[in-house]
């Protein structure tokens, strides 16, 4: 009886150490998520922008929390498709945790600099290298881990003010943001990371910023064809570069077909009376001169909202709602499952 008891402790011991070590093993080999680029993919470091005032967070979390949307955006949905909690915002580093990785993404910043006071992607990648030189990540972290980029919309919005309007010399400018993009995911692959989600460039002509000068009828086309030749590039560069490593580094995010495709769709569903024109913003200023977020200098808001912002698309001017990102991300979801196989 003595021998038998002995027998069952030994096993229920050993069968103690083996989860462990499988638990162990399974932290190790947890997915993380680095992010670059601009306030589509920002969660949180922007802090001196509307993204952390109200109306900014309305659906989540609740409150402002430095996100450019009323709730999630494509970092959030993408690390739930991972399995982890949205990486820590880079400015927040040393005082949250790290074990899901870190979002570089700023509002209002591009490939090169911008007219916003931000860190340009460059930059970016280079805050990622020293946290690797300080050993904040191991390469077996880096091996298992996904980055997400996405950035280029700020740069054109920068070239067409600078250029006030004009789209002269637009191909020199696509030229030039396709070499930079192509130069910083080499140096993202060099750095460790064997997983690379790339965002193809939205439809420019089809933000609400653009499409007011219509009453919100329509997208103006030679906006989005600007979009559609950046994704175009974009895309055989992605393909040139798997090819030339034989592996399949890199996954497109096709935000354009994507966006486009989703509001032809709520286009179509408008003969219900409770859903709202999808290029029409949620929250707008009450005039020109003022903004989603406004408020005057006795602190009145300057600004309304859409009664219901789970059917809307467009949060504000350039930026989507919660509703509209996930309409999205269901839409990229099959080139999401590319992210699967981290190690390679």
């Amino acid at each position: 009886m003595v021998k038998q008891t002995l027998s069952v402790m030994t096993l229920l011991l050993l069968l103690f150490f083996i989860l462990r070590e499988v638990e162990g093993d399974e932290r190790l080999d947890e997915v993380k998520l680095f992010v670059f680029g601009d306030s589509y993919v920002d969660t949180g470091n922007s802090v001196n922008s509307i993204s952390y005032k109200p109306p900014s967070g309305i659906t989540f979390p609740g409150t402002p929390a430095g996100r450019f949307s009323d709730g999630c955006v494509l970092t959030d949905y993408i690390a739930s498709y991972l399995k982890i909690k949205s990486p820590t915002p880079y400015v927040f580093r040393n005082s949250s945790e790290q074990q899901h990785g870190i979002n570089f993404a700023h509002g209002g910043t591009g490939i090169f600099n911008t007219l916003a006071d931000g860190p340009n992607m460059t930059v970016q990648i280079d805050s990622f290298e020293k946290l690797i030189q300080q050993k904040i990540y191991t390469k077996a972290d880096l091996e298992s881990s996904v980055a997400l980029v996405n950035a280029a919309g700020n740069d054109y919005a920068t070239f067409l003010q600078r250029k006030q309007g004009s789209i002269q010399n637009i191909q020199a400018f696509t030229t030039s943001l396709i070499q930079q993009m192509s130069l910083n995911l080499r140096r993202l692959h060099s750095l460790g990371i064997n997983k690379i989600a790339v965002g193809l460039l939205e439809p420019i002509g089809c933000m609400p910023l653009i499409t007011m000068a219509t009453s919100y009828d329509k997208c103006l086309e030679p906006f989005n064809f600007i979009s559609q030749n950046h994704s175009q590039m974009l895309l055989q560069t992605v393909q040139e570069l798997n090819k030339e490593l034989g592996k399949p580094v890199f996954v497109t995010l096709d935000l354009y077909n994507s966006f486009l495709s989703v509001l032809a769709t709520m286009q179509k569903s408008r003969s219900d009376p409770t859903l709202m024109n999808p290029l029409q913003p949620c929250c707008e200023g009450v005039s020109m001169e003022y903004y989603c977020g406004s408020v005057d200098e006795r602190g009145k808001k300057k600004y309304g909202l859409c009664q219901k912002p789970e059917v809307s698309f467009f949060w504000e001017g350039v930026h989507l709602s919660q509703n509209g990102w996930y309409r999205v991300y269901t839409m990229l979801y099959s080139s999401l499952l590319n992210l699967n196989q981290t190690k390679l």
